[in-house]
């Protein structure tokens, strides 16, 4: 699964809501002029609540600023042996 994650997530063997929230997350990242209120209209109808919605979207929001501070200062990221 991990492998799937890592490359596409829409292989991975994931339940609806896990799904749903990484669509969103796609999407937002991807193109995040392209989520409207159906999108959060559909992790409501997965369970999510407002509070969760906020979280994914703060989270994946971040993710992205993060990187693109470190892609426009030309920061190098560090090899997995430290």
């Amino acid at each position: 699964m991990i492998s799937a994650l890592a490359t596409d997530h829409a292989t991975a063997e994931l339940d609806d809501e896990d799904r749903a929230m990484l669509d969103y997350a796609a999407r937002l990242t991807l193109a995040p002029g392209g989520v409207h209120e159906a999108a959060v209209d559909s992790l409501k109808a997965h369970g999510f609540d407002d509070r969760a919605i906020h979280d994914i979207c703060a989270v994946t929001a971040y993710y992205a600023f993060v990187n693109r501070i470190a892609d426009g200062l030309g920061v190098e990221l560090e090899d997995e042996g430290g």
